[in-house]
Protein backbone atom coordinates (compact mmCIF):
# COMPACT_ATOMS: atom_id res chain seq x y z
CA UNK A 1 0.00 0.00 0.00
CA UNK A 2 1.38 3.38 -1.47
CA UNK A 3 2.09 5.66 1.91
CA UNK A 4 0.10 9.02 1.92
CA UNK A 5 1.25 11.87 3.41
CA UNK A 6 -2.37 13.06 4.84
CA UNK A 7 -1.49 16.37 5.88
CA UNK A 8 0.05 19.12 3.73
CA UNK A 9 1.07 22.67 4.75
CA UNK A 10 -0.64 25.07 1.92
CA UNK A 11 0.52 28.66 1.34
CA UNK A 12 -1.31 31.21 -0.27
CA UNK A 13 0.11 33.82 -2.47
CA UNK A 14 -0.77 36.63 -4.70
CA UNK A 15 1.34 35.55 -7.50
CA UNK A 16 4.34 34.11 -6.18
CA UNK A 17 4.09 30.43 -5.44
CA UNK A 18 6.16 29.49 -8.26
CA UNK A 19 8.97 32.13 -7.33
CA UNK A 20 8.52 31.11 -3.63
CA UNK A 21 8.75 27.43 -4.28
CA UNK A 22 11.63 27.59 -6.35
CA UNK A 23 13.51 29.56 -4.12
CA UNK A 24 12.48 27.38 -0.79
CA UNK A 25 14.19 24.12 -2.64
CA UNK A 26 16.96 25.96 -3.59
CA UNK A 27 17.38 26.54 0.00
CA UNK A 28 16.75 23.05 1.71
CA UNK A 29 18.52 20.03 0.53
CA UNK A 30 16.34 16.66 -0.53
CA UNK A 31 14.03 18.97 -2.15
CA UNK A 32 12.26 19.22 -5.32
CA UNK A 33 9.02 20.95 -7.59
CA UNK A 34 6.72 18.31 -8.39
CA UNK A 35 3.09 18.73 -10.27
CA UNK A 36 1.85 22.26 -11.55
CA UNK A 37 -1.48 23.00 -12.32
CA UNK A 38 -2.06 26.11 -14.50
CA UNK A 39 -4.92 28.27 -14.69
CA UNK A 40 -7.66 27.11 -17.47
CA UNK A 41 -10.29 29.51 -19.25
CA UNK A 42 -13.04 28.36 -16.74
CA UNK A 43 -10.29 29.43 -13.21
CA UNK A 44 -9.37 32.69 -15.34
CA UNK A 45 -13.09 33.91 -15.64
CA UNK A 46 -13.21 33.27 -11.79
CA UNK A 47 -10.37 34.66 -10.67
CA UNK A 48 -9.12 37.35 -13.00
CA UNK A 49 -5.77 35.05 -13.28
CA UNK A 50 -4.16 34.97 -16.32
CA UNK A 51 -4.77 31.46 -18.77
CA UNK A 52 -1.46 29.70 -18.26
CA UNK A 53 -0.05 31.38 -15.23
CA UNK A 54 0.20 29.20 -12.30
CA UNK A 55 -2.54 28.53 -9.87
CA UNK A 56 -1.06 26.21 -7.81
CA UNK A 57 2.28 24.15 -7.63
CA UNK A 58 3.57 20.64 -5.23
CA UNK A 59 6.95 20.98 -3.94
CA UNK A 60 8.67 19.23 -1.29
CA UNK A 61 11.55 20.51 1.66
CA UNK A 62 13.70 18.45 2.86
CA UNK A 63 11.72 15.47 1.84
CA UNK A 64 8.34 16.96 3.40
CA UNK A 65 5.00 18.08 0.97
CA UNK A 66 4.07 21.27 0.80
CA UNK A 67 1.54 22.93 -1.86
CA UNK A 68 1.06 26.87 -2.74
CA UNK A 69 -1.38 28.65 -4.49
CA UNK A 70 -1.85 32.01 -6.45
CA UNK A 71 -4.84 32.97 -4.47
CA UNK A 72 -4.95 36.58 -4.87
CA UNK A 73 -4.62 39.28 -2.32
CA UNK A 74 -7.20 38.51 0.26
CA UNK A 75 -5.05 36.70 2.64
CA UNK A 76 -1.39 38.09 4.24
CA UNK A 77 0.98 35.51 6.31
CA UNK A 78 1.26 36.37 9.94
CA UNK A 79 3.82 34.83 12.62
CA UNK A 80 0.62 33.12 13.94
CA UNK A 81 1.96 30.25 11.83
CA UNK A 82 5.30 29.60 11.41
CA UNK A 83 8.45 26.67 9.84
CA UNK A 84 10.34 25.16 12.68
CA UNK A 85 13.53 24.47 11.01
CA UNK A 86 16.20 22.10 13.91
CA UNK A 87 19.72 22.36 13.05
CA UNK A 88 22.32 20.13 14.79
CA UNK A 89 25.08 22.95 14.17
CA UNK A 90 25.66 26.79 14.57
CA UNK A 91 26.92 26.29 10.24
CA UNK A 92 23.51 25.15 10.01
CA UNK A 93 21.99 27.87 11.81
CA UNK A 94 23.97 30.62 10.28
CA UNK A 95 23.17 28.55 6.76
CA UNK A 96 19.03 28.90 6.93
CA UNK A 97 19.32 32.21 8.64
CA UNK A 98 21.19 33.28 5.79
CA UNK A 99 19.32 32.28 3.19
CA UNK A 100 15.78 33.03 4.78
CA UNK A 101 15.88 36.30 6.58
CA UNK A 102 15.06 39.16 5.02
CA UNK A 103 13.07 41.27 7.37
CA UNK A 104 15.06 42.21 9.92
CA UNK A 105 13.17 43.69 12.43
CA UNK A 106 11.05 40.80 12.53
CA UNK A 107 14.18 38.87 13.83
CA UNK A 108 13.97 37.60 17.62
CA UNK A 109 14.49 34.87 19.75
CA UNK A 110 15.15 32.50 16.70
CA UNK A 111 12.54 33.35 14.30
CA UNK A 112 12.68 35.69 11.13
CA UNK A 113 10.99 36.03 7.85
CA UNK A 114 11.91 35.54 4.62
CA UNK A 115 10.81 37.86 1.40
CA UNK A 116 7.34 36.46 0.95
CA UNK A 117 6.77 37.11 4.70
CA UNK A 118 6.79 33.34 5.88
CA UNK A 119 7.95 32.79 9.44
CA UNK A 120 10.74 30.50 10.16
CA UNK A 121 12.37 29.45 13.60
CA UNK A 122 15.32 28.25 13.30
CA UNK A 123 16.20 26.35 16.54
CA UNK A 124 19.70 24.75 17.21
CA UNK A 125 18.31 21.00 18.63
CA UNK A 126 20.64 21.65 22.05
CA UNK A 127 18.35 24.23 22.77
CA UNK A 128 15.34 21.98 23.78
CA UNK A 129 17.37 19.90 26.26
CA UNK A 130 18.68 22.81 27.99
CA UNK A 131 15.01 24.65 28.39
CA UNK A 132 13.58 21.14 29.52
CA UNK A 133 16.79 20.63 32.07
CA UNK A 134 14.91 20.20 35.78
CA UNK A 135 17.46 22.73 36.87
CA UNK A 136 15.37 25.74 36.86
CA UNK A 137 18.52 27.66 37.51
CA UNK A 138 20.12 26.53 34.57
CA UNK A 139 17.07 26.13 32.00
CA UNK A 140 16.06 29.93 33.16
CA UNK A 141 19.96 31.17 32.47
CA UNK A 142 19.39 29.57 28.67
CA UNK A 143 15.86 30.85 28.30
CA UNK A 144 17.32 34.67 29.93
CA UNK A 145 20.36 34.01 26.81
CA UNK A 146 17.90 33.26 24.17
CA UNK A 147 15.18 36.48 24.68
CA UNK A 148 18.27 38.63 23.89
CA UNK A 149 18.90 37.04 20.73
CA UNK A 150 17.93 37.70 17.03
CA UNK A 151 19.83 34.28 15.82
CA UNK A 152 20.59 31.91 18.14
CA UNK A 153 23.81 31.34 19.24
CA UNK A 154 24.93 27.88 20.22
CA UNK A 155 28.26 28.52 22.16
CA UNK A 156 26.05 31.67 24.23
CA UNK A 157 22.98 29.83 25.10
CA UNK A 158 25.69 26.76 26.12
CA UNK A 159 27.81 29.54 28.01
CA UNK A 160 24.62 30.56 29.55
CA UNK A 161 23.12 27.16 30.74
CA UNK A 162 26.67 26.48 32.05
CA UNK A 163 26.64 29.53 34.64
Amino acid sequence: MENIQTITPCLWFDGQAEEAATFYTSVFKNSSIGHVTRVGEASAKVSGQVVGSVLAIDFQLDGRPFSAINGGPMFKFNEAISFQINCQTQNEVDYYWEKLSAVPEAERCGWLKDRFDVSWQVIPMVLFKMLADPDPEKSQRAMQAMLQMKKLDIDKLERAYAG
